[in-house]
């Protein structure tokens, strides 16, 4: 069995929602699309890089999917070369046009088809997508979470674990990476259990 990797960008608030550019997704009335822009730098690029590196398959929703569908196929460097050669896996309920090359929908059952893409690949990604994202979180269906935190508060926006998302435990795989800018990396895996609890009013007999 191979492993799901999501990779996201995040403000100190948790809003993940278009990152990359204004008109990236302006739902909700969101006005501060391209947040990340001014805060990239050369460690970024580097990780996120090194992060794909080994990548085999990418797994993207439907709005995700459309952005990068229109971007990436017509740029050149490492990362492109990387996400136009993987196979593409498309979690939609419409139907989108899945020209991108090596691009296919995912059947209605996508949390069973999620693991068979995992059954079939080493190394799956999931990048951005925040909506098929808390999908996956909810179902504890991922292996590595990579949050890339910036040092930005914007108040509203679609979050990565909103009001009523599914309490787990994680664990930090290493050390934090921090970005010239104020991005710090943060590599969880979960822990398969609930957030444990106690109660730092005892105070302990030995102390």
């Amino acid at each position: 069995m191979g492993s799901v990797h999501i990779d996201l960008f995040v403000t100190l608030d948790g809003v993940a929602q278009a990152p990359g550019a204004p008109e990236e997704d302006t739902s909700g009335g969101f006005p501060f699309g391209g947040w990340q822009a001014p805060l990239m730098d050369d460690l970024v690029g580097r990780e996120v890089m090194a992060g794909l590196e080994r990548m085999d398959a990418l797994l993207l929703g439907r709005r995700t999917y459309d952005i990068f569908a229109a971007y990436w196929p017509h740029q050149e460097g490492d990362i492109a070369r990387q996400l136009n050669a993987v196979p593409k896996y498309v979690a939609s309920r419409g139907k989108p046009d899945l020209s991108w090359a090596d691009s296919s929908l995912l059947g209605p059952d996508v949390v069973e088809q999620v693991r068979a893409v995992r059954d079939r690949h080493q190394h799956t990604h999931v990048i951005g997508s925040v909506d098929f994202v808390q999908t996956l979180l909810a179902e504890r269906l991922f292996d590595v979470l990579t949050l890339w935190v910036y040092p930005v508060v914007l108040g509203q926006g679609k979050k990565v674990f909103p009001d009523g998302a599914r309490a787990s435990g994680l664990t930090l795989l290493e050390p934090p990476v921090a970005g010239s800018a104020g991005a710090v990396q943060l590599r969880y895996a979960p822990t398969g259990a609930d957030p444990g609890t106690g109660d730092m009013t005892v105070v302990d007999a030995q102390g």
